[in-house]
């Protein structure tokens, strides 16, 4: 496994090593002892999530807050999608900012989300599989979230405007400044 930094404060991408032949390949997309070898930081995942979208889903950008909040370590099985972490950590040195990354069934990045931080992803192949880990369990009532077209933010999504698709929940998302 490769470690490569974002320059974001505790986000980090992860490319795994490929064994290749002709039968096809295997690689090791996670291993506790390795990850925090690496990175120095804490691999305790409890919940596995995994979803399913068409282009032009925008899903985000979504957080846990307090006692629930979640680091994750997102991953794509199908397709391709474009992966936002956000830093909404106000005493990062880096809160505020973004990063984001192509993910896809054919490069096998990872992108390890601090907790602390927003997240999303828009779907840029036909449908995508969208898989990750969470080091703390889903809890509604701690839902938090930002709008994904946030002018503060400015991210771009790589989707024209007339083909996003966001669900009615993640329009009414308050703005960054109101976190």
């Amino acid at each position: 496994m490769e470690i490569e930094q974002t320059g974001l404060k505790d986000c980090v991408i992860i490319k795994p090593r490929i064994f290749q032949d002709p039968r096809g390949y295997f690689f090791e997309s996670f291993n506790k002892n390795t990850f925090e070898e690496k990175t120095g930081l804490s691999g305790n995942f409890v919940q596995d999530n995994q979803s399913f979208s068409s282009y032009g889903v925008i899903r985000g950008l979504h957080a846990q807050s307090g006692e629930f909040a979640q680091a994750k370590l997102v991953r794509v099985l199908k397709g391709e999608v474009l992966d936002v972490a956000v830093d909404a950590r106000p005493s990062s040195p880096t809160y505020g900012k973004h990063f984001a990354i192509k993910l896809s069934a054919e490069n096998n990045f990872q992108l390890y989300v601090p907790r602390g931080f927003l997240h999303g992803f828009s779907v840029l192949s036909e449908t995508a599989e969208f898989f990750y880990k969470c080091d703390n369990f889903y809890n509604k009532g701690a839902e938090q979230g930002v709008i994904f077209n946030d002018p503060e933010l400015n991210i771009d999504w790589l989707i024209p405007e007339y083909k996003q698709a966001i669900s009615d929940k993640d329009l009414i998302l308050n703005s960054f400044s109101s976190l």
